[in-house]
């Protein structure tokens, strides 16, 4: 994976020392997507110690895993992350485990240049996306994802998230 430039954004392969800024930017993604899907009281117990604890043994998983962070004048301000399906009945032996990207940076092509950092074109893919977050929906379908129907119920910090499956 090469690094990468779009206008000041520079996207590289994650790194270990990455762990701390990323659990930053986890929790304040998760903060912005999932204030109106989960309880403010749930969210508040969302440490960014405790996700960068998460992220300094993801890193180490192996070649099959493949995760990029976009970077503005050093800070990280999205990743991305795809590997080995997660599911038995998986539609596609990889999977996109996500995209996340702080808001201010939405629709300035950030996004699309993570997802091909992590992303062979025309690979099969899913993923998995929150029924209720309609906002990442125009973002997948513009990649040839579809709904193939399947849906689940997911713990997600101590309460149900229902997510819904999308295939390419």
């Amino acid at each position: 994976m090469a690094s990468e430039t779009h206008a000041d954004v520079l996207v590289r392969p994650v790194r270990d020392v990455d762990a701390e800024a990323l659990g930053r930017v986890h929790a304040r993604v998760w903060h912005e997507t999932y204030d109106q899907l989960i309880s403010a009281a749930t969210l508040e117990n969302v440490s960014p110690r405790r996700l960068a604890e998460l992220w300094t043994h993801y890193q180490a998983q192996g070649p099959e895993y493949r995760l990029a962070a976009a970077l503005v004048d050093g800070e990280i301000i999205g990743f991305a992350g795809s590997g080995p399906a997660r599911d038995s009945d998986a539609p596609a032996e990889r999977e996109l485990y996500f995209v996340y990207l702080l808001d201010s940076w939405h629709r300035k092509g950030v996004g699309r240049i993570l997802f091909d950092a992590v992303v062979d074109e025309d690979e099969p893919l899913y993923l998995w996306l929150a029924e209720r977050y309609p906002g990442a929906r125009d973002f997948y379908e513009k990649r040839r994802f579809r709904l193939d129907g399947a849906r689940r119920d997911e713990p997600f910090l101590g309460e149900t998230l229902t997510e819904v499956r999308y295939v390419r």
